[in-house]
C-alpha cells in the first residue's frame, strides 16, 4: 500500500515554527534592537538572506531525494533536468514573493502583524478568485474560514491608531508580493494540483529551483549595473555584511525564509482547493506575527500587539478550527469502523 503525504497541518506547524523566529529576527536586525550593532538598511539584508535561501534550498531538496523527479529537456545535444517554461514563471513569481515578504518586515513604523495581515489577507481575497477561474469546487467550511479570516482583517484596520496608513515603499512591496501570488496561485491550480505526488514533488523542486538563483542573480545585477541608492545599498549588502557581527542571525534569516518558502510551498500544492489551503497557509503566518512581536516585546520591551490584532488573531485561529473540523470528523469517523 502507498504510503500516505505528510498531513497539511504538519506542514502549517513546519511553516509556523520557522515564520515566527524569520519574522522577529528580520524586524529585530532592521530595526537596530541589538546593543552595539547598528540597524541594517532593508536592502542590504535581501544579498545576504538570498543566498543562504540558496544553499538551503539545495540542501533540502538533496536530504529528501527528490532531484530525479525534473523534467528532462534535450538541450544541445545533452539531456538536462530543468524546469518547465511554467515552473520556471511560476519560480520567479517566488523569487518576488520572497523579496517582498522579507522587505516588508523591514519598513519601519509598520508592525510585523499589520503587515502581515495586509498580504495574507490580500491572498485570502486571491484564493477563490483563482478557484473561479480553474472552475475548482469550494466546500462550504473553506467559505466559512475565508469569511473569519476576512473578519480578522477589518477587525485589525478599524482598530489602527489614526486609522489605515501605509506608506508608499510598503504599498508597492505588497502590491508586488500579490501579483506574485497571483501568478504563482494560478500555474499551481492548473499544473500541480492533483492526486499524483509526483505532479506535485515536479513542480515543487523545478519553482524551487528557480526562485532562489533566479532572486540572487536579480540582487547581483541589480548591484552590479543599477543607479542610486537601491544599487549602493545592495552592493553594500553583497559586500560589508559579511563583516556584520550578527552574520550568523542574517544568514539564519535566510535559511528560515527559506523553511517558510518549502512549508509554505507544500501547503498551497495539497489537492485541495485554494480557498481551503490558503486560509491554512495565511493563519499560519498570521499566528505566527502575532508571537514574533509579543517575542520582540518582552525582549526588547517594545509594543506590544494593539487590541484590534489580537482580537484578529483569535478570529484566525477560528478559521484554523473551522478548516480542522473535516479532517477530524474524517478520522473520528475511519476510527469508528475500524
Amino acid at each position: 500500500m502507498a504510503k500516505e503525504p505528510p498531513s497539511i497541518w504538519w506542514f502549517a506547524f513546519g511553516y509556523f515554527a520557522c515564520y515566527v523566529p524569520y519574522s522577529a529576527l528580520t524586524k529585530a536586525l532592521t530595526d537596530g534592537r541589538f546593543h552595539g550593532v547598528p540597524a541594517i538598511h532593508g536592502l542590504e539584508i535581501l544579498p545576504i538572506t538570498a543566498l543562504a535561501s540558496l544553499v538551503g534550498m539545495f540542501v533540502f531538496i538533496s536530504a529528501i531525494r527528490w532531484w530525479g523527479v525534473v523534467t528532462r529537456h534535450r538541450v544541445l545535444g545533452l539531456t538536462l533536468r530543468l524546469p518547465t517554461r511554467w515552473t520556471f514563471l511560476s519560480g520567479l513569481a517566488t523569487a518576488a514573493i520572497i523579496a517582498t515578504t522579507t522587505l516588508a518586515y523591514t519598513f519601519h513604523g509598520e508592525s510585523i502583524v499589520f503587515m502581515v495581515l495586509l498580504m495574507k489577507g490580500g491572498v485570502l481575497v486571491i484564493a477563490p478568485m483563482i478557484d473561479f477561474l480553474t472552475k475548482r469546487r469550494v466546500h462550504w467550511f473553506s467559505w466559512i474560514a475565508l469569511a473569519l479570516s476576512l473578519s480578522a482583517l477589518a477587525v485589525t484596520f478599524e482598530g489602527e491608531d489614526g486609522g489605515f496608513h501605509l506608506s508608499t515603499p510598503a504599498a508597492i512591496d505588497i502590491g508586488v508580493y500579490l501579483v506574485g501570488y497571483f501568478v504563482r496561485l494560478r500555474f499551481m491550480s492548473r499544473l500541480a494540483k492533483s492526486d499524483d505526488p509526483d505532479t506535485m514533488r515536479r513542480y515543487f523542486v523545478e519553482e524551487q529551483m528557480t526562485a532562489t538563483p533566479a532572486l540572487v542573480c536579480f540582487l547581483g545585477a541589480a548591484a552590479l549595473f543599477g543607479h542610486g541608492e537601491v544599487a549602493a545599498s545592495l552592493a553594500r549588502g553583497f559586500v560589508e555584511q559579511w563583516h556584520n557581527p550578527l552574520l550568523w542571525l542574517v544568514l539564519l534569516v535566510g535559511v528560515l525564509s527559506q523553511g517558510t518558502g518549502v512549508f509554505g510551498g507544500l501547503i498551497l500544492l495539497d489537492r485541495r482547493e485554494n480557498t481551503f489551503c490558503v486560509p491554512v497557509n495565511r493563519a499560519s503566518s498570521v499566528l505566527a506575527g502575532v508571537i514574533a512581536t509579543v517575542s520582540l516585546g518582552l525582549i526588547f520591551h517594545t509594543t506590544m500587539p494593539p487590541h484590534g490584532e489580537i482580537v484578529g488573531a483569535l478570529l484566525v485561529i477560528a478559521a484554523v478550527v473551522v478548516l480542522s473540523l473535516p479532517t477530524l470528523l474524517a478520522t473520528r469517523a475511519r476510527r469508528g469502523k475500524a
